[in-house]
């Protein structure tokens, strides 16, 4: 098993960029695809902390699902806030390159060669 994850959508051009990326720096990491396959609430939680982050400052705030779901609500409790990322992870951003001591947003994708390095 890999000691790198990638939250990773396919259909994405910047997470595809980001997974070329690393396999170009020998990193073969655990892809998720977290549209099919949604971190859990504790993970999620443990990635934000990695990251730094805040979940609003992990957010697609474009979806529809972001309105949809009330995350566009501040009095929101980090807590909720995270359940609601768990349950509709369209808003999640992406990708994300997690190791279990750090971790990087790939916008741009060389964000994450500070992961690996």
């Amino acid at each position: 098993m890999s000691e790198y994850s990638i939250y990773h959508n396919p259909r994405c051009s910047k997470s595809r960029q980001t997974l070329e990326l690393l396999k170009e720096n020998g990193v073969e990491p655990k892809v998720v695809e977290y549209l099919k396959t949604p971190p859990s609430v504790a993970e999620l939680t443990r990635v934000l902390k990695l990251l730094g982050m805040k979940p609003q400052e992990l957010m697609r705030k474009k979806e529809a699902e972001y309105k949809s779901s009330g995350l566009d609500d501040t009095s929101l409790s980090v807590a909720e806030q995270i359940k609601r990322m768990v349950a509709n992870p369209k808003v999640i951003e992406r990708p994300v390159v997690f190791s279990k001591t750090a971790a990087a947003v790939g916008r741009p994708p060389e964000n994450v060669l500070s992961v690996i390095k």
